[in-house]
């Protein structure tokens, strides 16, 4: 018996091979923020968090710009990369942080005197859960204030009481950041139906009528167990959405290209709904993961592409100054030659043309030109003018579910999503004449049979525009010109 089925569906159908409407990007990304910060931390776990700006992540979820620790906030290198950018900056983005300060907590507290001076004492600590902070006898807000400088990372106690405090012993818990693994990225759905982790994708939707466009989990997703979560969780997003994923693979594990590629194939980075990035790159303050500025570049892309995304992000400037795998690395940069061997597997890294470090490599993971791969997985711009195809229809037409199946709704159906797919073509995201028709079938057919039970499908034809991913001139040369010299015609 064929799936129950209730609403609106897309999906990607059989491929027509002959050879070999989202209203705005969404970027969501999954990670760790220090909401320990924060004085109320409840609404910033395991939740989608809508960013606009640096200000709004300082105060929704706390943030460093000190690159030495995002190995522990791995959300604060996102945020930097979209609004501390060089090239300009890009939002908003959505963060689901898992850090949980109820459950991620030191089992032993910290305990310190505090030494005043002109009324104030100072703690330098960045690990700090100020909800737990407690002064013996004293209480907040009656006899003193805390206030806490995230770029100096100093927590200021500030005595406003009716007596001066002139010593004090203070204490606080702070984060284990040995108990935060990988579990707690992929996260998954109790028995209560709470959600955590990538789990928590679906309220995205729900919470900000948004539709994810992009997700990553920049510092995590070089680990094999949340690369396979994001990729599994990238499809039938609220059983309707697409989306598509970045990530990376470790630089300490795969230190030479020869090693990346080995890493990727052996520990599946291999789904044509991904790009993978190797290695990281180096930026004039920090080190960033290449998928985390390549993903700021897509959407920017994207963004001036009126969110149509059928153009790649491949060679596009990056702010960065150089390669990076590790202190200890030799490897500074490398020549086209071998960038080429990274992306003829699959990999995207970065290369220094025109004055600009550059993303480079317009393939999905899936793609290995000495092996096998699907046709519409070579490219990253197939893959996502498809999802961008099937995600519209269904935000278009999910209202009409429960109406009446008439005549007339059949041929608004079809005329608006032709006129939809010839927009496409005249924008240049498509080529070639893309069709759309709903499947029909005698009596006693598959087709026949769905219909009865009121189940209409479409299906959609389309071509995407391939990138220009090479060109090639060939000069020859001529002794022709010779000619004029001695009076000729040239």
């Amino acid at each position: 018996m064929a799936e129950y089925k209730y609403g609106v569906y897309g999906s990607l159908g059989t491929d027509i091979v002959q050879s070999a409407s989202q209203a705005s990007v969404v970027p969501v990304y999954f990670g760790t923020a220090p909401v320990n910060l924060l004085t109320d931390y409840k609404g910033a776990v395991n939740t989608p968090i809508k960013i606009y700006n640096l200000s709004e992540a300082k105060s929704k979820l706390g943030h460093f710009a000190d690159a030495t620790l995002w190995g522990k906030y791995t959300l604060c290198e996102a945020i930097e990369a979209h609004f501390n950018n060089a090239n300009g900056n890009i939002g908003p983005i959505y963060v689901i942080n898992v850090l949980d300060p109820d459950k991620h907590k030191a089992e032993q507290a910290v305990t310190v005197p505090l030494t005043f001076a002109n009324r104030k004492a100072s703690i330098v600590t960045t690990g700090i859960i100020i909800a737990t902070f407690a002064i013996e006898g004293k209480v907040l807000g009656t006899d003193y204030t805390l206030s806490y400088n995230a770029d100096a990372g100093v927590l200021t106690v500030t005595d406003i009481g009716t007596t001066e405090i002139k010593s004090a012993t203070a204490s606080y818990s702070e984060i284990d950041f040995d108990t935060i693994t990988a579990d707690d990225i992929v996260g998954g759905t109790d028995s209560e139906g709470v959600t955590s982790g990538i789990a928590s994708l679906r309220l995205v939707y729900q919470n900000y009528d948004a539709i994810p466009t992009y997700i990553a989990a920049p510092g995590w997703s070089e680990t094999p167990a949340v690369y396979k979560a994001l990729v599994a969780a990238s499809q039938g997003i609220n059983d309707h959405w697409s989306a598509f994923v970045f990530a990376d693979i470790p630089t300490d594990e795969a230190a030479t290209i020869d090693a990346a590629i080995k890493w990727k194939k052996d520990n599946g980075y291999n789904s044509g709904f991904s790009k993978v990035f190797w290695p990281k790159v180096k930026g004039n303050k920090a080190v960033y993961h290449l998928s985390t500025l390549a993903l700021v570049e897509k959407v920017r892309c994207d963004t001036g592409n009126d969110s149509v995304p059928y153009e790649t992000c491949a060679n596009k400037a990056i702010p960065v100054s150089g390669l990076y795998i590790s202190a200890s690395s030799k490897l500074v940069g490398y020549d086209r030659p071998d960038a080429n061997k990274l992306t003829a597997a699959g990999l995207t890294t970065a290369i220094y043309w025109e004055s600009n470090w550059r993303v480079w490599g317009d393939h999905t993971a899936a793609y290995d030109y000495d092996g096998e791969y699907n046709a519409r997985e070579i490219f990253d711009s197939n893959i996502l003018m498809l999802f961008y195809i099937t995600n519209s229809f269904q935000k278009e037409w999910g209202s009409t579910i429960d109406k009446p199946m008439t005549l007339a709704l059949r041929d608004t159906i079809l005329n608006r999503e032709q006129e939809k797919l010839e927009m496409l073509v005249s924008k240049g995201a498509l080529i070639g004449s893309p069709t759309i028709t709903l499947a029909t079938g005698s009596a006693g057919s598959s087709e026949a049979s769905d219909i009865l039970i009121a189940n209409f499908e479409w299906h959609v034809s389309a071509t995407v525009t391939p990138p220009l991913k090479a060109a090639t001139v060939v000069v020859s040369y001529t002794d022709a010109g010779f000619q004029i010299l001695y009076g000729g015609e040239e």
